[in-house]
């Protein structure tokens, strides 16, 4: 059907009509004068700016004129906009100002998009991409903008491929974010709308850009508008005002959440930190005895004035001590931090702040910086070290060996490195248990730790229920228990769990992580199998990971689609290169379901470890890098 025609009204008295969450305007001690206008956390500009000027959408085109642009901009989820059946087809809306974009959702019709891209403009001619899509499914797409800086007045979806013979065809195109707060002379909230960053997130949609985005909840429990940190608790979260500023007053929305101790701290150069304000101790103990189920419990607000007002451009609250739960009772359990708002209350500042540019693509030409051929007489420990169970590691994921430093389980042969599998009942202890089976595992760690580069790997694994041997890489700083796995990041190059015609890859982090891991699964061509050669390997540079089986792409996944819609891009740091043969565990049981004589690992498999011969063979390993 046509576009509707609303009575003619501004932009922002369309903004003020679409609130939802409370706006606060500061501690109850004064009241300070807004200096811009403001529009709800949850206002979608796009509809906002549609219902105020329906000339505001143009478009390449569209079906007929009951798909007109126009319709994806309604606020009404049965009608859409569908292009003229172009690939390049585009839809365009003027949110009527300059905003800094939180995100984009697009709700896709059955005729979506496989390729196309979501770019910002000041002007309306110069075009910025800030999310790619190659691989579309369709559905609702919720594209966050964190870490980017997407500001600007126009936002465009523009097609490259369609998925159907059909135009692209959306429900609904939204688009939310506000108007960073500007220098100012008299009080104000300097942190709204302002760039804001932490260590560690859950996901994207709970990354630090929540924090200042001018909304929070009344009851101080919904699960909206929200940063929330890993479970650990030196977690922070900061935010960037723009120029240096007089601060007095810093008020905390905390969802249930919150931290039982903390520091609000201040800094010239987002390096040095000087400590303004933390709890007293009786203020600690007070918050430490509140301990209620998460169905019980609720967040807090704290309005802290601080004793003189301090000077910096940017601000953090650095957690020292999360908050507990009865979860279930009586065994106290804790998450991470949970902050709906930090809003910092002073004078200065700059609307300026921005999100600093991301890493681009390196320069230089690969050249090799690791490699081993396995030719030697016996594993070159120069360049491995031997994981064992109980020393170097714990037992994980429910696997049923013990890692070994054993000849048996780890040697060379015939030029080849082997991993095998033994089994014997109840001979191995390790760690604390008792171990049915043993195995070898080798990594790096220590030896050559690395930042990007291509890295490969010639093998030949077993073929049987449970056997799970993985060419890896693990973040070298999984051991500081100020980040842990998954934080530390984790790039699986081959995983097999025994069946003959595939292998998978993927990549964990936080937000990503276990059964939730951003992967896929390969086939082999032409009949291939695991149990023959094959060349496993990624390409990892700033931007992107590209897994490859035989310098066949099977896996790319960038850093602007992992942010947008999963979580943290944790792989730029130091990774170092896993070999090893598991047993059984939560991966395998998870396809082949079964559970005895052990979790993963049925009889018939068994029986062919006690026979012997079962065995990853690794040719060679190596890494390149540029230079």
């Amino acid at each position: 059907m046509p576009s509707r025609a609303p009575r003619p009204r501004t932009l922002m008295a369309a903004l003020a009509v679409a609130s939802a969450l409370s706006l606060v305007t500061g501690p109850t001690f004064a009241a300070p004068k807004d200096t811009v206008a403001v529009a709800a956390w949850d206002t979608d500009w796009a509809a906002a700016a549609y219902a105020a000027n329906p000339g505001a959408v143009t478009a390449s085109g569209s079906e007929n004129a009951d798909s007109a642009p126009g319709l994806a901009f309604d606020n009404n989820g049965a009608t859409r906009w569908s292009s003229n059946f172009a690939d390049n087809a585009w839809l365009s809306i003027d949110l009527g100002s300059t905003i800094r974009v939180d995100r984009v959702v697009l709700d896709w019709e059955a005729a979506y998009g496989k390729r196309y891209v979501l770019e910002v403009s000041r002007d309306g001619t110069n075009w910025t991409p800030f999310y790619t899509e190659t691989a579309g499914t369709g559905g609702t797409v919720t594209a966050h903008t964190f870490p980017q800086e997407v500001t600007g007045r126009y936002v465009r979806l523009r097609g490259v491929e369609r998925a159907t013979p059909y135009g692209y065809s959306l429900y609904s195109f939204r688009v939310y974010g506000g108007t960073p707060a500007p220098a100012s002379t008299t009080r104000t909230n300097l942190a709204l709308n302002h760039p804001a960053y932490s260590n560690y997130y859950q996901h994207a949609g709970n990354s630090p850009a929540f924090v200042t985005d001018g909304g929070w909840p009344a009851d101080l429990k919904a699960d909206q508008t929200r940063w929330s940190s890993d479970w650990n608790a030196s977690r922070w979260v900061s935010v960037d005002l723009g120029a240096t500023s007089t601060i007095d007053t810093v008020d905390l929305y905390w969802e249930a959440a919150y931290a039982v101790d903390y520091e609000i701290q201040v800094s010239d150069d987002n390096r040095t930190w000087r400590t303004v304000h933390q709890p007293t101790a009786s203020e600690v103990a007070a918050r430490r005895a509140d301990v209620k189920s998460p169905a019980e419990a609720t967040g807090r607000h704290d309005s802290i004035r601080l004793s003189q007002p301090a000077t910096g451009r940017y601000v953090r609250m650095l957690g020292k001590e999360r908050r507990s739960f009865y979860n279930p009772a009586p065994a106290t359990a804790q998450f991470g931090y949970s902050l709906y708002e930090f809003q910092v209350w002073g004078t200065g500042g700059s609307a300026a702040a921005a999100y600093p540019a991301l890493p681009g693509e390196q320069s230089g030409t690969y050249q090799t910086s690791f490699f081993d051929d396995f030719t030697g007489a016996s594993l070159d420990r120069s360049k491995w070290r031997v994981v064992r169970t109980g020393t170097e590691m714990g037992s994980v994921n429910g696997e049923s060996q013990a890692y070994v430093d054993s000849a048996d389980n780890i040697r060379t042969e015939g030029g080849n490195l082997i991993l095998r599998a033994k089994h014997c009942k109840g001979c191995t202890q390790a760690g604390g248990g008792t171990y049915d089976f043993t195995s070898g595992r080798i990594d790096t760690n220590t030896k050559f730790d690395f930042t990007y580069g291509r890295v490969s790997a010639r093998m030949k694994l077993p073929v049987g229920d449970g056997f799970w041997p993985a060419f890896w890489l693990l973040g070298s700083n999984v051991d500081d228990p100020a980040v842990s796995w998954p934080s530390s990041g984790e790039t699986d190059i081959m995983e097999n769990i025994g069946y003959a015609d595939w292998t998978s890859t993927a990549l964990h982090g936080p937000g990503y992580s276990a059964d939730g891991n951003i992967g896929a699964r390969q086939i082999y061509p032409s009949g291939g199998r695991a149990d023959q050669w094959h060349t496993y390997a990624v390409e990892w540079t700033p931007t992107t990971m590209r897994f490859y089986v035989d310098d066949r792409l099977v896996q790319e996944t960038t850093r602007n689609k992992l942010e947008s819609t999963r979580g943290q891009w944790v792989f730029d740091r130091n990774q170092y290169v896993i070999l090893n043969l598991a047993l059984g565990g939560a991966y395998p049981a998870g396809w082949n379901q079964v559970t005895t004589p052990y979790w993963g690992l049925p009889q018939s498999s068994v029986d062919k470890i006690a026979a012997g011969g079962v065995q990853a063979e690794i040719d060679w390993v190596r890494v390149e890098q540029k230079r």
